[in-house]
């Protein structure tokens, strides 16, 4: 039987420090002033009480499943996006499987930065739809504030910390509520990058590996995603039958509120049916799309609306992913 993947609950957490723009701006060359108007964030959450990004993304999985009737062992696959692992190895997922004691889930992270939550739902979609597994929990969690370098107010200014799921369950086809994507890759090592560690260049006891904190070209980054994301946003609607005023609600990443301001203009939609949590989150990078949905899950019958989720980032990686409930 042809199955289709319903979302059957969503949660989201975030750590207890509240840090504000005057906060940064007692420990860099900024203000409040500038950061409003440059990015629209008024506050960010930071993991400042040791909560690592697998702590963040177990807190989020327990809270989805508390709104279940599932416990840890029905999970038959648990996905983590992050760009902020705990670590290389093992991966983030298989720390949370352990967290969670879903001894049945097989569990594995992707990065794919700002757009890792479309990717991960992208790809659980797929595992449900080919009949094998029946119940998937994709979370996106960054602890971003680890890597940033807070001499550079070009990128700390920005980021926050948190983390979203949601779990998705086979049913029949026609009450499938993922009904269409498209994902892109546009490979580029420079414009956004994080976490690089160079080879080594000579065998010497004294080597140690370090690791490079987060950096963006700012203007690059504004630049491509405003001539790429609402003409790719167009197009895949089109692919649909849609029209930009088809959709109900826009859930794109949640870089800053200049670029989404200017993905709604450019596909004249209202900012009404814009999420837009990094006012008071900042941008969690893969996590700012899972929980804005949560938000919006939360806050709105979804019963009969249609639901657009766009993520783009590093790599350069972009989709979208529509949600028909």
């Amino acid at each position: 039987m042809t199955q289709g993947t319903k979302i059957i609950a969503s949660a989201h957490y975030v750590p207890s420090d509240i840090i504000t723009n005057d906060d940064l701006a007692a420990i860099m060359d900024t203000n409040d002033e500038w950061i409003q108007a440059h990015t629209g964030i008024k506050e960010r959450r930071m993991s400042l009480q040791g909560e690592n990004t697998s702590d963040l993304a177990t807190q989020a999985a327990r809270l989805a499943l508390a709104q279940t009737d599932l416990t840890a062992a029905d999970i038959d696959l648990i996905i983590v996006t992050t760009f902020t692992p705990d670590g290389l190895a093992p991966s983030t997922a298989a720390l949370v499987q352990r967290n969670l004691q879903a001894e049945n889930a097989w569990a594995y992270d992707i990065s794919t930065a700002c757009s890792g939550f479309v990717f991960g739902m992208s790809t659980a979609d797929k595992f449900i739809k080919s009949g094998q597994y029946k119940n998937a929990l994709v979370i996106s969690a960054e602890v971003n504030s680890k890597m940033m370098d807070f001499k550079d107010r070009t990128s700390a200014v920005f980021f926050g910390d948190g983390a979203g799921a949601v779990i998705l369950t086979a049913v029949e086809a026609t009450a499938g509520e993922v009904v269409g994507e498209k994902m892109r890759t546009i490979g580029d090592a420079d414009v956004v990058h994080s976490g690089r560690v160079a080879p080594m260049r000579k065998l010497d006891a004294d080597n140690y590996p370090v690791i490079d904190a987060f950096q963006q070209e700012g203007r690059k980054v504004f630049s491509e995603v405003t001539d790429i994301i609402p003409a790719h946003i167009a197009g895949f609607l089109a692919d649909q039958n849609l029209t930009p005023a088809d959709v109900d609600y826009y859930i794109t990443h949640q870089a800053n509120l200049r670029i989404i301001e200017n993905i709604a203009r450019a596909l004249e939609q209202p900012m009404s049916k814009f999420s837009a949590n990094v006012v008071y989150y900042g941008n969690t990078s893969s996590a700012g799309i899972a929980m804005a949905f949560d938000e919006l899950n939360h806050q709105v019958d979804l019963t009969g609306k249609k639901v657009l989720l766009t993520g783009f980032g590093a790599g350069f990686t972009y989709g979208s992913l529509l949600l028909q409930f």
